[in-house]
């Protein structure tokens, strides 16, 4: 995708190098412009298609972002008149400005109560833009949003708020998801309820964070990586030649999707246990409950997803018009496929082109990336859980 946009790689090294430049900004004025200069830079990879549905969802992505940067820039303001300094760090009892900056950032990262956008937006792009507003696009808000809850406890005012917070960002996740038809849209609500799961590991401290947050970015980006190639690379060809290697890819990818919903002992359980555990010693039982209370509900959708999939009759081809629609999820199960093999066996080695032959061997190479990525996953998991076991007997 990136090859074929003209200065593609223009267009990512200056979003990649907003998020750089907010992060590093010490005062807020960088950190504005620093998260315009990423807005400017992924916009054009929004909308290059010129597809009606993704412009409009680049429009919607533009005045969220747009808006949450006002907010941003009145709350400094509103803070410079009291403190006289536009330093990140607001040493200073809850004032109007601090909550301006608070929810500019929530708006911007898409957390309860400004979840809106994210749904609609991520239903209409492609799963490129997927990939990056799920993970890269997360970053500059939520460590600015960590940045500035540095010194406030989590038994505060403004750290119950924020707990609140995040149970209700987990339940919206969860609820939110159990009334989608599209995939995209059912993994912008997974990754709300992801985001509660990290202002809460925010508030417990930065190394609860650090871990969930990594461990969120590996496990999303490898399954929307998946999804980009699925769609991508022509991936309709396995359906038809029923191999062994294309079920291999499509189980791996359904492991991944349960990483991501928090099936233990996959990876993606290992980040929602690291943060119960760190949070053992602090009293907020009520924002436990309902953070897993909505991680439950999430993996109910999955596996409701999963086995419905599981027992559906005939066979769903997989192309770039019907991807987005939940039951032509085709990467799941090849439903039928034995029954084409033998329908077609006898003319299976006279209708095979060279395209065929491309298309097989391309599928072949993405089915043993997936499962290479999901080895990953379980292997990283296995490996943390034993490592902290081994810690604690120590």
């Amino acid at each position: 995708m990136i090859s074929i946009m003209p200065f593609g790689f223009l267009f990512v090294f200056i979003f990649l190098f907003g998020t750089v430049m907010s992060l590093s900004s010490l005062h807020w004025l960088g950190i504005w412009a620093g998260l315009e200069i990423n807005l400017m830079g992924f916009i054009p990879i929004l909308v290059y298609r010129g597809v009606t549905q993704e412009a409009e969802s680049g429009m919607k992505y533009f005045i969220v972002q747009a808006l949450g940067s006002g907010m941003i820039m009145a709350g400094s303001l509103i803070s410079f008149n009291v403190l006289y300094s536009w330093e990140v760090h607001l040493n200073a009892d809850f004032s109007a400005g601090l909550g301006v900056l608070l929810f500019g950032l929530m708006l911007k990262l898409g957390s309860f109560p400004f979840h809106f956008w994210l749904p609609s937006v991520m239903a209409g792009i492609s799963w490129f833009g997927c990939l990056i507003l799920a993970t890269w696009q997360k970053i500059a808000p939520l460590f600015l949003l960590g940045s500035v809850l540095q010194g406030w406890a989590l038994n505060s005012f403004l750290g119950s708020f924020l707990a609140l917070m995040a149970g209700f960002s987990s339940m919206v996740g969860g609820i939110g998801g159990l009334n989608q038809t599209q995939v995209r849209a059912l993994l912008a609500y997974s990754s709300i309820g992801h985001i509660g799961w990290m202002i809460f590991a925010m508030l417990v401290g930065n190394s609860a964070l650090k871990m969930y947050f990594m461990i969120y970015f590996f496990v999303s980006g490898c399954f929307f990586l998946s999804l980009w190639w699925f769609e991508t690379s022509r991936f309709s060809q396995v359906s038809i030649l029923g191999s062994e290697e294309s079920k291999m890819g499509q189980v791996c990818m359904i492991f991944m999707l349960l990483s991501l919903g928090g099936m233990p002992p996959l990876l993606g359980f290992v980040g929602k246990w690291l943060v119960i555990w760190f949070s053992c010693e602090m009293l907020v039982p009520f924002s436990i409950i309902f953070l897993l209370i909505g991680s439950l509900i999430s993996l109910f959708y999955y596996l409701s997803l999963l086995f419905s999939l599981s027992f559906l009759s005939g066979t769903v081809m997989l192309s770039k018009g019907n991807f987005s629609s939940l039951l032509n999820l085709s990467f799941m199960q090849t439903i039928k496929s034995t029954e084409l093999i033998g329908e077609n066996k006898n003319n299976m080695s006279s209708d095979l082109s060279d395209s065929d032959i491309f298309g097989f061997s391309l599928s072949l190479g993405v089915s043993l990336i997936i499962s290479f990525l999901f080895i990953l996953n379980l292997v990283g998991g296995a490996l943390i859980i034993f490592s902290l076991s081994l810690a604690e007997f120590i």
